[in-house]
């Protein structure tokens, strides 16, 4: 599978009622923060999963929350049909289990933090996506990046340069601009996810 490819397993499913948020946007746009920001006060809800992907690197406190595995058992897992969705980015490899079918044939909503390269193959694994792309103006995006010191100058102007190019559009894209005070576009975020809330009509809430 070469960079930034994705597969999908197929789906069974014909009985989904409920649907899969896919969060997707740059790094530094703030979709961890978004996610943060919903999870604290929908949580405790069982209508919502905020699902956490498989990643074959380290858990660290500046990252975000993620099951970790090796290459190697990663691999094993994805043979053995663990995992709905698998791409690669970035030299790492990251999933979102297959598990996450059982919550949206019961008509819950699923929040994942995906991938643009990635959607068509989310698109195929799951009956009902809806995509929010979180944007964020290019100097606070650049800021945000140099902020963080995980890459070289060089690799931060080449991946601005893919992020204005790489904008999602279509009937089931929802856009927020993440680029000021996270109340206001973690509102924004929330509204959307409650908008699929109870569409499924979650059984046994």
């Amino acid at each position: 599978m070469s960079p930034e490819a994705a597969a999908a397993r197929p789906v069974d499913g014909a009985g989904q009622r409920g649907t899969l948020i896919a969060v997707v946007g740059p790094s530094g746009a703030g979709k961890d923060s978004l996610m943060a920001y919903a999870r604290e006060r929908l949580g405790g809800d069982p209508a919502v999963l905020f699902v956490r992907r498989v990643i074959t690197r380290p858990a660290t406190v500046a990252a975000e929350d993620h099951d970790t595995l090796p290459i190697d058992s990663f691999l094993a897992w994805q043979a053995a049909g663990s995992f709905a969705v698998t791409w690669q980015a970035h030299g790492l490899h990251y999933a979102i289990p297959a598990s996450v079918h059982r919550h949206l044939a019961a008509g819950g909503v699923a929040v994942v933090n995906g991938s643009r390269a990635a959607l068509p193959a989310i698109r195929t694994a799951f009956g009902r996506v809806m995509v929010i792309q979180v944007t964020c103006r290019p100097e606070i995006l650049a800021a945000r990046l140099a902020a963080r010191s995980r890459e070289d100058p060089q690799t931060q102007q080449a991946r601005l340069a893919r992020t204005v190019a790489a904008v999602e559009t279509g009937a089931d894209v929802v856009e927020i601009d993440n680029s000021g005070d996270l109340a206001i576009s973690g509102r924004a975020f929330l509204a959307a996810v409650r908008r699929y809330m109870n569409d499924g009509r979650l059984e046994n809430r």
